[in-house]
This record gives C-alpha cells, structure tokens and sequence, in this order.
C-alpha cells in the first residue's frame, strides 16, 4: 500500500519536492565544477586510437574556462555596507559580517555563484551571543529556495540537505516562516534507486519544529545571470562547447608532434635482420643515430615531409578570442599577450569586463542587502532597514597615478571625504579610524584657538580626548 501523499505546503511536500529539484541541479553543478577544475571531458576518438593515445589525451586538456571564472570572481569584493542616507558603511553591520569571517567567505560565495550560477547564505539567530547572529555560505549542492508561485522575490521554503559524515545518514532542514522541520533518512545503498525515507530528526533540548524567529526563510539565494523565470546560469555554460573545440584541436595537435612533426624516413631493398626467435631487430635508432651507413647499393632511402603544426596553434588562438569575445575576458588574460600596450589600450581591453563585473554585481548586492535586512533583525536592530546598499570595491584598474587626480578633481566639487576615501579602496576599518583621527585634529585646532584667544596653553592631551561633537 502506497504512503499517503504529504499535504501540499507541508514541510514533508516541501522537504520531497525540493530534494528532488536539488538532486538536479547537482547534475549541472558537477560538470560546471569539473570544467573549472581542468577535469574536462577527453576528446572524442575512435576506440582503437583512444586506448593508444590515452596519455596525449590527458595532456590535451587546457584550462581557459577556469580563466574566465576567475577574472569575473576576483573582481567582485565587498568593502561595507552603507544604510539609510549614511556617508560611509555601517559599523555595527560590518562588525558582524567581520564576526563571521565573511571577508573571506563572500569571496568563496561569489565564486561558487559564477562558477555553478548560484550560491546561498543562511542566516540563524546565535543563542550564544544575541548580539551577533550566525552567517554561513551554503553551497548550491546542499541549499535550494522555493518562491511564492509568480514572483521572484517572497520565499516560500528553502531546504539545506547533506550527508553526514560521521554517521553517514542523509541530513535535511526545511525552512518555512513558521518554524523550522529537521528531517534525517539512512543513505540509500549504492545502485539502489527511490526516495530516501525520511523522519524527524529530534534535537535534545530543542522542539520539534523548532521556532522560526525571522518570521521568513532565512535561506537567501546568490544568484549568477538570473533571468525573469527565476533561473540562473553559470558564467561558462555558452563557451563549454568552445573549450572543447579547443581541447580537440590541442590533441590533433599532439599527435601531430608526436608522429609527424618531425621528418621520418623509409627505406626500400633493405632486408631487416631478425633475431635467434624471428622477431626482427631495429637495425638504428632514429631519434639519436645521425648517420646511417648501409653497405648494399641497391637499398633506397627517403624521407617524408614534416606536419606544420601553425595552423593547430592559430586554430587554437582563434578559438581562445572567440572565448574572449564571448567572455567579456580581456585577451591577456587568456592569450597572455601583452606587447608595448599603452594605459588607454588597457583600459580599453577591459571595459567589457569591468561592466560585465558592475552588471554581476546587482543582482549579488540585492541578496546580501537582504542578508545584512535578517542578520540585523536577529541582532535586535530597531532602526528602519529598507535601505541598505553594498559598498563594492572598484572592478576597474587604475594606476595609483590615476586614481590620486581623479580624486583631486573629484575633491574641488565638493565630495566628502569618505566618499573619496571609498573610491580609493579603503575598507571600512580604515575609514573609521581616518574619520577618528581628522576629529581628533579638528579638536586640537580648536583647544589651540580658543587657549591662544585667552593666552592659556592648552592641554592637547585633554583636548584630543573629548567629544569631538
């Protein structure tokens, strides 16, 4: 007899729709992973040439959609975040981002969203210290979000599922507004095919669901290229094709340089000398022998033409811009070709992907101004938090040279300071001890005026440690 079907809104209906929809998108993953890696698919050949040319095979391989991530990853860096109409970022948010190593972790986020087309951030309240809640990155494998049926933006449910690695059970945690449903199942065994029987997984001292404080999912997804149906896309998944075309045409190659690139000889009328069990003896060695001396007149000997191989390199060259172009990725970064460029034609070369960068960067901050919205809220924050922006770090290179007379000018129209300060690269940590020290000096310069009106000396200690207000 069939079990009875979970109803529709449940957290076991959530808990097998969304499970089923993970284990999909672990396909996609995989091979986007397995591309970034290098482990790239061998090129196709026929049996029999695939079995003896196993070693050019693995040899062939070349990593130029690994390039493509990380140009776009390593460009997209937060530096703080700013709320309501403040001139700088938020201490108090940043103190929490901090508190939980998000200055490192945002950059593993954000590559796993370029690299997979998504990526997920958790946030649960800390009983521990209120004050400062928990924030994780969560891997697209492992988190999923569900939407409220035509929309992109209210979210229904969300579900974290893992393997445990101690017991080897199946872990899962459905996450509604109302509360919070831990399920646990056995791992099913290898080839064996169905649904994993889930349970309740009890939590001692805890109840079963658990409360949900947030009131909402706190599962917020990072998405890469997101479009309006709500999906997203790996930042290589159009040139997958390109890098194996590549790879084709590296072991074509290959295999040119390993049996023609290089002049090979034949012989006529020469009787090949054999061993005492008939197995005929190599009479020289053509790779190290320079000279061949053969006594009979009547053996002829010749030579074949040697394979050029500059047309497999400006195949691949001509690939690799196709790539580029597609890309958005600056040719020296693929090509490595960067002869007597001027600055101009640098920056030329990579506007494309500074405004790709720029583009990424939108849907990225809309997620984590929501992320920083819920960790704030579970802090007890009571300030108004419908505006939140990320403070980005600048995608585009400049020389110091620069970027100091783009600020000059900028300064004369009248920019505050810690806008100038932003632009120049400085973390939040940094600005806030510049913005202590100006106050400082500013009220030594007051101490100073107002002893020298009265002709007392001023005590510059005492002045530089009051309130700066």
């Amino acid at each position: 007899m069939a079990a009875p079907k979970a109803e529709v809104g449940s957290a076991e209906w959530w808990l097998e729709r969304l499970y089923k929809e993970l284990a999909e998108r672990r396909e996609y993953a995989d091979v986007m992973r397995c591309y970034y890696s290098g482990d790239h698919p061998l090129s196709r050949l026929t049996e029999k040439a695939r079995e003896g040319f196993q070693r050019l095979l693995r040899q062939s391989r070349s990593n130029y959609v690994g390039l493509v991530v990380d140009a776009t990853a390593e460009r997209i860096q937060v530096d703080g975040v700013r709320i309501g109409g403040e001139e700088v970022g938020d201490e108090e948010a940043w103190r929490i981002w901090q508190a939980n190593n998000l200055d490192a972790d945002a950059d593993l986020i954000t590559t796993e969203a370029v690299k997979c087309s998504r990526s997920f951030m958790l946030v649960a309240p800390n009983p521990s210290d209120v004050s400062t809640p928990i924030v994780t990155g969560e891997d697209m494998t492992q988190a999923i979000v569900a939407y409220v049926p035509g929309g992109r933006r209210s979210r229904a449910a969300g579900l974290k599922a893992w393997e445990d690695d101690w017991t080897g059970e199946l872990m899962a945690t459905v996450y509604l507004p109302d509360g919070i449903y831990k399920f646990t199942a056995p791992k099913p065994r290898r080839g064996v095919v169905g649904d994993p029987k889930w349970r309740a997984r009890e939590v001692k001292g805890e109840d079963w669901p658990a409360p949900n404080p947030l009131g909402v999912v706190p599962l917020i997804e990072i998405p890469n290229r997101p479009d309006l149906l709500g999906n997203a896309m790996s930042e290589i998944e159009d040139v997958l094709d390109i890098q194996d075309r590549i790879n084709k045409t590296l072991i074509d190659r290959m295999m040119a340089q390993e049996f023609a690139a290089f002049r090979q000889r034949w012989m006529t009328g020469y009787e090949v000398p054999t061993d005492e069990s008939g197995q005929p003896i190599e009479p020289f060695k053509a790779a190290v022998d320079r000279l061949w001396v053969i006594e009979d007149e009547n053996v002829q000997i010749g030579e074949f033409q040697a394979t050029d191989i500059s047309p497999y390199l400006r195949a691949v060259e001509a690939d690799v811009k196709d790539m580029a172009a597609r890309t958005r990725t600056p040719s020296q970064y693929l090509l490595g070709a960067m002869v007597n460029i001027s600055g101009d034609a640098l920056k030329a070369a990579e506007s494309g992907l500074v405004s790709k960068v720029r583009q990424r960067q939108r849907p990225f901050g809309e997620a984590i101004e929501e992320v920083v919205r819920l960790y704030l809220k579970a802090a007890g924050d009571d300030r108004d938090l419908s505006a939140i922006e990320v403070i980005w770090h600048n995608p585009e290179f400049r020389t110091e040279g620069e970027l100091v007379d783009a600020l000059l000018k900028m300064s004369t129209l009248g920019v505050p300071h810690e806008a100038l300060w932003e632009r120049w690269g400085a973390s939040q940590t940094e600005i806030a001890q510049w913005r202590q020290q100006r106050a400082e000096a500013a009220d030594r310069i007051v101490a100073g005026d107002v002893a020298s009106l009265y002709g007392v000396k001023p005590d510059v200690t005492e002045a530089a440690d009051g309130d700066s207000g």
